[in-house]
């Protein structure tokens, strides 16, 4: 562990349960140790399943932006463990699941590691990350460009919707996708 901090952005999503809650839960998890602190929080977003099998609920998305003293893959078990307490289960690759968590940028670290790829390798061109980013840090930048351009050219840009955080029963939104 290195004592000087870096900055992370960390993309969460939810599309079983009670998504909101699972939200805001990981998220005093993933900043309940010393070594990780919260910088800020995106809005949480309402979108379609990207890849992954057919007939999937809707996820809630959203990014936030953390400082750590964690090392990169010290930091990747950290959010897997914050995964597990939510009984994230891996048993079908983009499947539904209880909560995601990727690291998406850790500083101006780069890596090709199998366990770890750094910047993510498809945060660029993934709106439900890219988006709630660009609303959290208007001048954030991925691989030279802007994070709010990259949202706006990204497929699924258009399945977005804003989410006011009510309604959410089972992961089936009754009121709370604002249209």
């Amino acid at each position: 562990m290195s004592t000087a901090f870096t900055k992370a952005v960390l993309a969460l999503g939810s599309n079983l349960g009670e998504r909101n809650d699972t939200l805001s839960t990981a998220v005093a998890d993933l900043v309940d140790r010393p070594e990780v602190r919260l910088l800020g929080v995106s809005p949480v977003v309402q979108t379609k399943p990207v890849g992954g099998p057919a007939g999937q609920a809707d996820f809630l998305n959203m990014v936030i932006a953390v400082e750590t003293t964690l090392a990169p893959l010290e930091l990747l078990q950290h959010c897997h463990d914050v995964e597990q307490k939510h009984h994230r289960v891996r048993e079908i690759r983009w499947g539904p699941r209880t909560l995601d968590v990727d690291i998406i940028v850790f500083g101006d670290f780069v890596s090709d590691d199998e366990k770890l790829t750094l910047p993510h390798p498809r945060a660029a061109e993934r709106a439900f990350v890219l988006y709630p980013w660009s609303l959290l840090d208007p001048s954030a930048q991925l691989n030279g460009q802007s994070v709010g351009e990259l949202a706006a050219q990204a497929a699924d840009m258009p399945d977005i919707r804003p989410f006011d955080g009510y309604g959410d029963v089972a992961g089936v939104p009754a009121t709370g996708a604002v249209e």
